[in-house]
């Protein structure tokens, strides 16, 4: 007779994020002991991955991505939901929870169709959708054209061998857990600082479920649980949305964090900078972090933040 799942995990149906459910899997069978057939992986396809030819921003923001998954984790329908950290809106409902972070892996942006942003072609066009990265782009290179490019990472390379633009850019730890480690080149990210919470996976399950979050939470990381909350934290505290250029570095420092913020107006021209010292757990630098941010803030700047909720 066969056993019913310990566990049902939902996920988007992408290639990648199939992959992030998967390496979920394993993590939690090895951590329990299990059959990889103690975990059924529930696939449901996002909202946002059923409109491609517009930025996420004008068709709804982050909420595209884990809608569905929320409402089947409230129905009981799946016991918990794997996401992309990155991709998940600030503030969740209540009824919800973290319960782990996955050790978190490159949190750098890859450079496609040149060996770096100073030998991209003049006038090319780049392909995105993130404001983050457009603004970091006509930071460096204000001669370029952004172009929108959405969907999931083959077609976002399609797009680019088919001419719709010269170069585009996309986060090395999901060309990594696709199994393309060679395509392009990573970026330092001393110099292109990558989105919060880039590069790491999370495992959200109900909050009133206690047998699910203490399974889930037995593959939590610390330091990746740390850097993600508070990347996370900062953003709550700027009131940053779908359009708004954010980029975070979180750097391990002895037994705390070193958190670097900018803040980009969407054309490049203007930015601010700062960094602080993070305790794991503590909300209130992280904060202060973005108040002085935004009180440093230019016009062009401040305007694609609504500050602390």
């Amino acid at each position: 007779m066969i056993e019913p799942p310990k566990l049902r995990l939902g996920t988007r149906q992408s290639p990648l994020a199939m992959a992030q459910a998967r390496e979920a899997r394993t993590r939690l069978c090895a951590a329990h002991g299990w059959p990889e057939s103690a975990i059924e992986l529930v696939p449901v396809r996002a909202s946002g991955d059923k409109v491609q030819d517009r930025p996420l921003a004008e068709i709804g923001g982050k909420a595209l991505w884990t809608k569905e998954l929320d409402q089947w984790l409230g129905e009981g329908h799946i016991d918990g939901a794997v996401h992309s950290m990155k991709d998940v809106e600030t503030l969740r409902p209540d009824g919800l929870a973290i319960a782990a972070i996955l050790p978190r892996a490159d949190v750098r942006d890859v450079l496609i169709g040149a060996v770096s942003v100073s030998e991209i072609p003049r006038g090319a066009r780049v392909g995105t959708s993130a404001p983050r990265r457009a603004a970091q782009m006509l930071y460096h290179r204000p001669d370029c054209e952004i172009v929108t490019f959405r969907g999931n990472v083959a077609t976002r390379l399609a797009r680019l061998a088919a001419g719709e633009a010269e170069v585009t850019l996309l986060a090395a730890a999901g060309l990594g857990r696709l199994g393309e480690n060679g395509v392009g080149t990573p970026l330092d990210p001393d110099d292109w600082i990558p989105a919060p919470a880039q590069g790491a996976i999370g495992i959200e399950c109900r909050a009133d479920d206690a047998r699910a979050h203490a399974l889930i939470a037995a593959i939590d990381d610390g330091f990746s649980r740390a850097s993600v909350m508070a990347e996370r934290a900062l953003l709550a505290s700027l009131g940053g949305t779908c359009h708004s250029p954010v980029a975070a570095l979180s750097i391990r420092e002895g037994d705390a964090i070193r958190l670097r913020a900018i803040l980009f107006s969407p054309d490049g021209n203007e930015r601010v900078e700062g960094d602080c010292r993070v305790v794991p757990g503590d909300g209130a630098a992280p904060a202060a972090l973005a108040a002085d941010l935004l009180a440093r803030a230019t016009a062009g700047i401040s305007a694609h933040f609504v500050g602390p909720a």
